[in-house]
């Protein structure tokens, strides 16, 4: 009696036992997926970071590739044009080359001063050897202050038609003294983009001017590509 009763008792804890093992293997499980799930997520985030930080490191390695290179193209038109620049008749900044209208041209005229010829003159040698060597172009562009064009002057309709005819005057001087027709086009912006204040005469006079920029060429589209270099539109 006593052999069974124990018997029982045995059987009974042993079925207890079994019930924990079951009951307690469950939450490993459950703990050990969570802690799989938050590596995962850890990995994500950390490899998320490190693409961000790929991304930045790659663009400021792009912008200072871009500073440096616009700085080597800065000294090297300074360098171009060292001579007309000590004159100080001639202005770099930016890339961009400025003269005063008042040395190119008199007011509300298009046609060019023997001084502004001889300047532009000693302009071509340097600006040509720096376009060939980068396979640029030259753009002239025509600038003036924003007061209306003189009563009387029917030549030009208003600033705009002014500074295109002034624009245009020096692309054909520039030509004329040996740069190839293909280096160089010209553009008008009238009383546009002034870099002084208007309201004085001090400012007016800065904002009459005309500027040189080198520019990259344009890349030939596939079709114009396929014709040829000779090839018309």
């Amino acid at each position: 009696m006593i052999a069974e009763l124990d018997d029982r008792n045995l059987g009974h804890s042993g079925e207890q036992e079994d019930d924990g093992v079951e009951s307690t293997a469950p939450v490993w499980a459950v703990f050990g997926d969570l802690m799989a799930g938050l590596v995962g997520a850890f990995v994500l985030v950390l490899i998320g970071v490190l693409l961000v930080q790929m991304d930045l490191v790659s663009s400021l390695q792009s912008e200072v590739a871009k500073r440096q290179q616009e700085e080597q193209r800065r000294m090297a038109l300074e360098k171009a044009l060292a001579i007309p620049l000590q004159s100080g008749r001639v202005t770099l900044n930016d890339g961009r080359i400025g003269i005063s209208g008042s040395v190119l041209f008199a007011l509300n005229s298009a046609e060019l001063r023997p001084e502004g010829r001889q300047l532009l003159q000693s302009l071509v040698p340097p600006l040509q050897v720096y376009l060939g060597e980068r396979d640029e172009m030259l753009m002239v562009s025509g600038f003036t202050d924003d007061r209306p064009i003189q009563q009387g002057n029917l030549r030009f309709a208003d600033n705009l038609e002014l500074s295109a005819q002034r624009a245009l005057t020096v692309t054909r001087a520039l030509i004329s003294e040996g740069m190839p027709q293909q280096r160089v086009f010209s553009a008008a912006f009238g009383a546009e983009q002034p870099v002084a204040s208007n309201a004085e005469e001090q400012g007016r006079a800065l904002n009459r001017r005309v500027e040189m920029a080198p520019v990259p060429r344009a890349a030939p589209t596939p079709s114009t590509a396929a014709l040829g270099p000779n090839a018309r539109p």
